[in-house]
């Protein structure tokens, strides 16, 4: 097999993203797909199921800034992206809340929710067209290898590198719902002990009216739920909601998963680097898994562009700049989402008490307001 600059290992949105960002380079890339998953690393993509991939991603500014770098944003269709104006996040005390507003953010929208599997086939397009980009059956002889397959990526394991896992005794259920009112662009959220619910607004399959459902629930109540028929799940979903969001109704088949949040220990060696969940796996409170995978992506692809011209592509001082770059944000952000976790997870009468009047305190002060949003757009 003829040799390529860079060899990316993966098939998902991160790995197909590197492709297009590193062609672009004038880099010949070869694209090949992860191993076949073994029985048991299955679980956590069940449900994906019947056919069906009710995936939402919560995409902020910078990671729609590279997708339009890629030419890809604007080849997405109308109702596979959906605006968030506002959100509305709820504690579990009454009166306890959280509002931030685009209008008060001075920014056209606070995020915007994608529908998955349109985006991956949106990406998988312009590789089709990308001239040094090509898919790969076989393994070629390349300067660096760029592993993208996720939280359970063979490769990574190849390489030795170990990603320790703190495991949350949660599942995630998801869904696509919709409702009898139209969500205005207004994404919510409840964080309460033990569950934390996020409504999506979306535009599939119902125009103004559809949701993506993200529910983490201890891992007993999610299987419950998910064993439900469709009429008991829509009462469950309709108290945990309390009716906020109209009536909602399921549009689509279940999904669940365990929930872990961890980082490898190490993302980069003598000619190879790690990106997305093969790097960090964060819990979706708060939506910033695939931004993270991206933001290595276009930091990657700015270190390689502006490596010395004699140094090589997999020479381990430059990848450590693409770490370093990267270490304090993804850090940050596994801390941050692991303390709400274990902060609204917590049943301690105290800490309930100090989560719910820190939610109403922050509501109350604009600047913080402000600081927290913009971060969220460029995480």
């Amino acid at each position: 097999m003829q040799s390529v600059d860079v060899h990316i290992h993966g098939s998902g949105a991160v790995a197909l993203a590197a492709a297009l960002a590193l062609g672009r380079l004038g880099l010949s890339v070869g694209l090949s797909a992860p191993p076949t998953r073994s029985a048991e690393s299955r679980d956590d993509v069940r449900a994906y199921a019947q056919h069906q991939d009710v995936r939402a991603y919560a995409l902020n500014a910078r990671s729609v800034a590279l997708l339009q770098s890629l030419k890809v944003w604007d080849a997405l269709p109308a109702d596979a992206k959906t605006a968030v104006y506002d959100m509305h996040i709820e504690g579990d005390a009454a009166g306890a809340a959280l509002d931030f507003s685009a209008w008060q953010q001075r920014v056209d929208q606070l995020a915007w929710i994608v529908d998955a599997a349109a985006l991956e086939a949106a990406l998988r397009d312009a590789i089709r067209f990308a001239a040094h980009v090509r898919q790969l059956d076989g393994e070629p002889d390349a300067a660096l290898q760029i592993v993208a397959e996720g939280h359970d990526s063979a490769t990574r394991k190849l390489l030795g590198v170990a990603m320790p896992l703190h495991l949350h005794g949660q599942r995630a259920v998801a869904a696509r719902l919709l409702s009898s009112q139209p969500h205005a662009g207004l994404a919510r959220q409840w964080f309460r002990c033990p569950d934390v619910l996020a409504l999506l607004p979306f535009d599939r399959p119902s125009p103004a009216r559809s949701y993506g459902l993200v529910w983490s629930l201890p891992e007993a109540r999610a299987l419950e739920l998910m064993a439900m028929s469709e009429a008991a799940f829509k009462l469950a979903l309709m108290d945990a909601t309390g009716g906020a969001a109209g009536e909602l109704s399921l549009a689509s088949a279940r999904a669940d998963w365990p929930l872990a949040s961890g980082r490898a220990e190490a993302v980069c060696g003598p000619g190879w680097a790690l990106l997305g969940d093969a790097a960090h796996r964060v819990h979706p409170l708060a939506g910033q898994g695939l931004n993270l995978g991206l933001a290595d992506v276009a930091v990657l692809a700015e270190v390689i562009a502006a490596r010395e011209p004699w140094r090589a592509l997999g020479d381990e001082r430059l990848l450590r700049r693409y770490a370093r770059a990267r270490e304090l944000p993804t850090r940050a952000m596994l801390h941050v989402t692991d303390g709400l976790l274990e902060l609204f997870a917590s049943p301690t009468p105290w800490l309930r008490e100090l989560r719910n009047h820190g939610l109403n305190l922050v509501n109350r002060l604009g600047p913080l307001k402000r600081a927290l949003t913009a971060r969220a757009l460029d995480a």
